[in-house]
């Protein structure tokens, strides 16, 4: 019998109206009363119950857009459910935490980004989970480039190169923001205050939507921002892009130049999400849920929502996504340690 929970005051509009979204205690609540009535179900049978996607930030920043739009398809045709719930705090790590010590069935997953899979082991001395032991990697799922967005009543730079000048005729009055310390965000952030050599303040944020409304209310004057959540901000004029940080235009924004474009030599800072289980979850549900999220990723409207959010589908395999994880590692901690980042 297929358990689905009944609606409660508690459940918020997802960027796909399919997708379910639930508080903390909530999705707590339902994943407790499901597992009552089934935990044991074995792979044939899954998903025979609804599926928790933990997102480590706040709801509206990019994370929780490709969770809500990736899984308001999975499972679209069998009427199955993902729960997307939201964990904000500490770079992610609070939400994959809470997974990484949830039951490896399947039941219970983590949207994680270089932030927390790759970035925070270098700046938390003292994890409670091991990003590479602690979870089954089972697809990355997109990728996607950052905006340098100014606000336009605040900030009259129209360029990167005007914007350079601000910064250098007056470093102490600027500032950036950011989702959190550690994140693409804060690199991007560092990585040209770096190249202009000027002492810029960094204020982090414990999610992209506070960053970003900060930014909007003219109390930061500037951020490297997700392309996703940045553009209706851009295309209401509330924004001004001036540069992308992926080495090649988007398609989404051709218009808009790269940072290196603008003259920042090899700047590319891109961001991306992919989803985690719990270590030790069996291979064949990791096989079910990679072969969901590949079919997916492949149905013609969300390609087609996903790039008009600017976003690049991967849908790479479980042994694929293990390596590029991997990979990872040796990049962003360089970077860490050229920039002498910390957790703030």
């Amino acid at each position: 019998m297929t358990f689905r929970p009944a609606p409660c005051p508690s459940v918020r509009t997802a960027p796909a109206q399919a997708a379910w979204r639930l508080s903390a205690a909530a999705c707590a609540a339902v994943v407790g009363l499901v597992a009552a009535n089934g935990a044991h179900a074995d792979a044939g049978a899954y998903p025979a119950k609804p599926v928790r996607m933990v997102v480590g930030f706040a709801a509206g920043g990019g994370a929780d857009v490709v969770a809500g739009l990736v899984g308001a398809k999975m499972w679209e045709s069998r009427g199955q459910q993902v729960v997307v719930e939201n964990r904000p705090g500490a770079t992610g790590t609070i939400a994959a935490d809470s997974v990484a010590r949830s039951p490896a069935d399947g039941y219970s997953l983590f949207l994680g980004s270089q932030s927390t899979m790759v970035i925070a082991p270098n700046i938390y001395p003292k994890l409670p989970f091991d990003p590479l032991k602690s979870f089954t990697p089972v697809s990355q799922l997109v990728s996607m480039p950052l905006l340098l967005v100014v606000n336009p009543a605040k900030v009259s730079a129209k360029t990167v190169e005007e914007l350079t000048k601000q910064i250098k005729a007056n470093p102490s009055s600027m500032s950036y923001a950011s989702s959190g310390a550690g994140g693409p965000q804060h690199i991007a952030g560092e990585l040209y205050k770096h190249m202009l050599r000027a002492d810029v303040t960094h204020v982090p944020y414990s999610g992209e939507s506070g960053a970003i409304a900060d930014v909007l209310g003219g109390h930061i004057p500037y951020m490297f921002a997700n392309l996703p959540v940045a553009m209706p901000h851009i295309q209401a004029g509330k924004l001004r892009a001036l540069a992308i940080t992926s080495l090649q235009r988007n398609p989404t924004a051709p218009d808009i130049p790269t940072m290196v474009e603008a003259g920042m030599k090899d700047f590319e800072v891109l961001t991306w999400y992919g989803v985690f289980a719990p270590a030790k979850t069996p291979a064949p549900v990791v096989q079910k849920l990679y072969s969901e999220m590949q079919q997916a990723l492949a149905k013609p409207d969300l390609k087609a929502k996903l790039a008009d959010q600017g976003l690049t589908t991967v849908a790479s395999t479980p042994a694929d996504f293990s390596r590029f994880v991997q990979n990872e590692v040796p990049k962003w901690s360089t970077l860490i340690k050229e920039f002498g980042i910390k957790a703030e």
